[in-house]
């Protein structure tokens, strides 16, 4: 790409701000939930290895990149230089083994440099700069990926398994505490409990997926993918036989879900 496209680009963007009524309305908080469907619109192309809308998504990615530059340039906060100017001394000082003489023999070696020099920058913790916003698996992921690289991890894959175990356990016995107690203040806190034994759950399985080098966000996305794959698949069986999904029995919908499995693009 030329200087000269994207100084073109920016201009249509700026030119929008001031000859499009509701593009002059926007604000940076108007806009930031359209920025994150984007950019899951991104990770959706790429899921669909669909280069042809990879490339228009990126391009809806750029424009939001840009508009809210432009924004905050009409607040005197900053302009498009000073987002290149950050972003480029960043990855200098974030790379010395590139752009400097420290010397690197793997990835990993770079993973905790990169977080030795985020420290360095002022951080209070190694868990700064992990998004609240992100959805829960993949923030519980980026935690433990950030603890991590500091040392703080299991040593063995087996024993993540072990606390993979002895967390349902945990689960399993408050469930069946629940199900027998009959007060309704003690129900309501063992209800407490159980949900963050679930969510202790979930980040045990989030930690071993790591170690098996699988990203759970991913990995939950194409779990999700299948299943409306499989249950589109079994709607339509059962509308072919004349009656509506809520009238078959769970019989014929496990028959039609089996045969969904067996089909090519359903597994």
């Amino acid at each position: 790409m030329t200087d000269s496209k994207f100084t073109d680009f920016v201009q249509i963007v700026k030119r929008l701000r001031k000859e499009c009524p509701w593009d002059r309305e926007q604000t940076n908080d108007s806009i930031k939930a359209n920025t994150i469907e984007e950019a899951y619109e991104v990770v959706e192309a790429i899921d669909n290895k669909d280069s042809d809308e990879l490339k228009k998504e990126l391009g809806d990615l750029l424009l939001h990149v840009v508009f809210h530059t432009q924004i905050a340039e009409e607040d005197n906060h900053f302009n498009i230089d000073d987002v290149i100017d950050s972003i480029q001394e960043k990855l200098i000082r974030r790379h010395p083994h590139v752009f400097g003489d420290v010397k690197v023999s793997n990835s990993n070696e770079v993973k905790k440099n990169w977080e030795e020099i985020k420290l360095s920058e002022g951080r209070e913790s190694v868990l700064d700069g992990v998004p609240k916003q992100l959805p829960a698996l993949q923030r519980a992921h980026r935690l433990q990926e950030k603890a991590a690289k500091v040392g703080f991890d299991w040593e063995k894959k087996e024993d993540v398994w072990k606390k993979v175990i002895e967390e349902i356990e945990e689960m399993h016995e408050i469930e069946n505490i629940k199900s027998i107690a009959l007060d309704s203040s003690a129900i309501k806190e063992l209800n407490i409990k159980l949900e963050k034994e679930v969510g202790d759950v979930f980040f045990a399985i989030v930690n071993y997926s790591r170690f098996l080098g699988i990203n759970p966000e991913d990995a939950l996305r194409l779990t999700n993918e299948k299943f409306i794959k499989r249950f589109n698949y079994v709607q339509q069986k059962v509308k072919e036989t004349g009656k509506a999904i809520n009238e078959s029995t769970l019989e014929e919908m496990d028959k039609y879900w089996n045969e969904s499995k067996k089909l090519k693009g359903f597994d």
